[in-house]
């Protein structure tokens, strides 16, 4: 039969919160440090990643806002243009387009298009402000997705970093408690041998 009180066992990670003639100072010190680290890491993490991903996603949406789609014509086949060389596009080729703006004026630029493309056709291209020509935005899916990656990475690094300095609180406070004891050991060594016998 277990001679165990119920319910101690899984009280014991609570002694440094209880008073008893072997808890230490830096014991509760030690104890406010966990509690600490716990709550930055879990809550910290946490506010830091919300605040990550809503940047992320403003600016997305920054991005999405300061263009426009406009339907093109192409001005020559894509057999007239230069191959583009490198990137996702290889095997693309760079054609002269020309669209209307919503006030009228006609503009041109240079667009990638498949290598069937022809002179005449049509195709969407994006636009800025200034009727530029600009890579396609992240769509909103896109734009959630990249958010959200964002503030999880943040929310564990803000969380390791958390962690990685409780850690180092903690080990320099071991160091102390044994720099402590070996002090109190010089003190009460000598005294406990005499009471030993010479045995201690």
């Amino acid at each position: 039969m277990s001679d165990k009180i119920p319910g101690t066992a899984s009280r014991s990670w609570l002694w440094r919160w209880r008073r008893n003639q072997l808890r230490r100072h830096g014991d509760v010190v030690e104890a406010w440090i966990v509690l600490a680290v716990w709550a930055l890491a879990l809550v910290g993490g946490a506010l830091v990643g919300w605040a990550a991903a809503g940047a992320v996603d403003q600016t997305f949406a920054g991005r999405r806002a300061g263009v426009h789609a406009v339907s093109a014509e192409l001005t020559e086949s894509a057999t007239e243009g230069p191959l583009v060389g490198s990137g996702y596009d290889v095997g693309k080729s760079w054609v002269t387009v020309r669209w209307t703006a919503a006030d009228g004026s006609m503009h041109t630029g240079r667009a990638k298009v498949l290598p069937t493309a022809t002179a005449g056709s049509r195709l969407q291209v994006w636009a800025d402000r200034s009727e530029r020509l600009v890579t396609a935005p992240p769509s909103t899916a896109e734009s959630t997705f990249s958010a959200v990656m964002a503030g999880v990475l943040v929310t564990q690094l803000t969380a390791t970093a958390v962690w990685g300095a409780g850690w180092l609180l903690r080990h320099r406070l071991f160091q102390q408690r044994l720099a402590d004891w070996e002090a109190e050991w010089q003190r009460v060594g000598p005294q406990w041998r005499n009471l030993s016998g010479g045995k201690g």
